[in-house]
């Protein structure tokens, strides 16, 4: 009983961190947050610790498709059907932080996994080509592997690479 006692507030805190490991040493994604709803193709609105909050995902930027006095964007509701398809209403994901906790706009920032499989949600939907790099220090932890995703996404004229021009 004393171990599961001292076991429960450490996973709370493996769940919570904001180091950049996302698994356990057996792989098992540690979920810290449930996805309420997609607003576009980078911004959720999720559960975490009993709070809705509007989150940013860091290191993207999909094509515009709810934003006010904004005409939508080439591939703007493709895009948010992507990550509506990776990320359905319920589902359960770890967030994890980089160096800046809000942006202006005070939404949470933050790279998802998925809890079920571990995917890393953030660079999936560039990888598909829904969704460009966008790198704003300092939260940079993945931009490397962002960029070279999308230059794969690009020459084999993917998502947005094939459907939108200039």
């Amino acid at each position: 009983m004393r171990t599961a006692m001292l076991l429960v507030p450490a996973l709370l805190l493996v769940a919570c961190g904001s180091d950049s490991e996302s698994t356990e040493s057996s792989g098992v994604v540690i979920g810290n947050a449930r996805v309420v709803r997609v607003v576009d193709g980078d911004t959720l609105v999720v559960n975490v610790d009993g709070r809705e909050e509007r989150l940013r995902l860091i290191g993207i930027d999909t094509p515009e498709s709810v934003k006010p006095d904004t005409p939508v964007e080439c591939f703007g509701h493709e895009a948010t059907a992507f990550t509506e398809s990776l990320l359905p209403d319920g589902t359960d994901i770890r967030l994890e932080r980089d160096v800046e906790a809000r942006d202006p706009f005070d939404r949470l920032l933050a790279y998802a996994y998925r809890v079920d499989d571990g995917l890393f949600v953030n660079l999936e939907i560039i990888r598909q080509g829904y969704a460009q790099p966008l790198t704003i220090p300092p939260n940079v932890a993945h931009a490397d592997e962002f960029v070279a995703a999308a230059r794969v996404a690009e020459a084999d004229d993917v998502g947005l690479w094939a459907a939108c021009t200039g």
